[in-house]
């Protein structure tokens, strides 16, 4: 079977359609950055609802990602494959929720989450490789996330005293 047909057949599994971004972590180039991208639209739409409903919206997507990470590692024989990319899509929506509104913002927040998971700075490295499964494929981008949002909100607040 070629890449190509072997990449939809693992589609075809509800769990790997969701764990590789629905096709963005197949992306032979910088698969964390594209299923990242492709949550941006994600990002946004949660602007739509209230604050609280979002971040049950995440807390769902973060949750079930431990699941949904965790058995596509297992069933591809590798943790944390870089094909698996729901963990970049939740942790972006995280930090969407965690800065000021609007697209000047959720940009700086993507690079700042990319800078962050790719770099992992402590204690993200040692969670990335400590913690097994799902749980440690997830809140490596997590950590991430919540120090981009950090960062995004230090330029937020150096902006108004500046």
């Amino acid at each position: 079977m070629d890449r190509r047909g072997l990449a939809l057949n693992l589609l075809r599994d509800p769990v790997h359609l969701f764990a590789l971004g629905f096709g963005s972590g197949l992306s032979p180039w910088a698969p964390g950055t594209c299923g990242s991208l492709l949550a941006l639209p994600l990002a946004w739409a949660l602007t739509l609802y209230s604050p609280l409903v979002a971040a049950g919206i995440v807390a769902v997507f973060v949750v079930a990602g431990i699941w949904v990470c965790g058995e596509s590692a297992r069933r591809l024989g590798v943790h944390d494959h870089p094909a698996i990319v729901w963990d970049e899509i939740a942790a972006m929506c995280l930090v969407a929720l965690a800065i000021p509104s609007g697209l000047v913002w959720l940009a700086l927040g993507f690079i700042a989450f990319r800078i962050f998971d790719i770099f992992k700075p402590w204690p993200i490295r040692d969670l990335d490789h400590r913690l097994a499964g799902g749980l440690g494929i997830m809140l490596d981008d997590v950590v991430a996330a919540v120090y981009a949002a950090a960062s995004v909100r230090l330029v937020e607040y150096l902006t108004t005293v500046i």
